[in-house]
């Protein structure tokens, strides 16, 4: 009895030994295994490259194009062009107001919607005048007068484009420059001595023949009312009065 009791313990001491040397070596085993290596940013998406993880709040936004910053530059020319367009509306707007209205210096309203007689490419600059000097007349002079009442109206002598309009150009005081092609001819005509307040084009405004852009008056180097026209054709002086008369209709 004594001879089997002893072999039982020594299998029962030796279980004891295993599970104490396997309770200290798992722990030591665990802490031995090698930790996964840091990556960066970079390194995860280029494992992932076809992945792309959005945050759940995140919306779409809109480009909001309404200001130049947000536009082409042949968009922001065409914006400029449309205001510029505009303004010169406005202040031709301004100025029919201005002139048909009861603060007006002349005795009768003037209806800005008239139109020089005629239906020529040329039309005359003014109805109802007297001739006065003319070109060469009386000393150096680059055009032709026609006398008239202040606050007759003035036409543009053909269709064109409009280079000059202020308020004071030197000895025409407020006047008005027209640019045409007439014939193949580059044509310029100007209309000198117009009253204050009254002209009704702009620089870079286009013109039909015979529409109404000012009134007779005595501003500049003037004594009477008159309207002081000149007509250069190719940059060369000509007698307005004879060109008139050859093609105005």
């Amino acid at each position: 009895m004594r001879a089997q009791v002893k072999p039982v313990r020594t299998v029962v001491i030796l279980t004891m030994v295993v599970g104490l040397i396997a309770t200290v070596a798992l722990p030591a085993y665990a802490a031995w295994r090698p930790t996964a290596e840091a990556k960066t940013l970079q390194q995860m998406a280029a494992d992932d490259a076809q992945s792309l993880v959005v945050a759940s709040d995140v919306t779409a936004v809109q480009l909001d194009r309404s200001s130049y910053s947000a536009t082409t530059a042949e968009e922001i020319e065409k914006k400029k062009a449309a205001e510029a367009a505009a303004e010169r509306a406005r202040q031709i707007a301004a100025r029919v107001t201005t002139t048909t209205s009861s603060s007006t210096p002349f005795s009768t309203p003037v209806d800005l919607t008239m139109t020089a007689p005629g239906s020529g490419e040329v039309r005359w600059p003014l109805s109802g005048f007297t001739k006065g000097r003319g070109l060469g007349d009386s000393g150096y002079h680059q055009g032709v007068d026609l006398l008239a009442p202040g606050g007759t109206p003035l036409f543009a002598a053909a269709a064109g484009v409009v280079r000059v309009s202020q308020e004071s150009f030197g000895g025409y005081g407020v006047a008005v420059t027209i640019d045409h092609v007439i014939d193949g001819q580059r044509v310029s005509t100007l209309y000198g001595h117009m009253t204050y307040g009254s002209r009704q084009v702009v620089s870079g405004q286009t013109v039909e023949a015979g529409q109404i852009i000012g009134l007779v008056g005595s501003t500049g180097s003037s004594t009477a009312n008159h309207l002081h026209f000149e007509v250069h054709i190719n940059n060369a002086v000509v007698d307005p009065w004879a060109w008139l008369e050859q093609n105005a209709s």
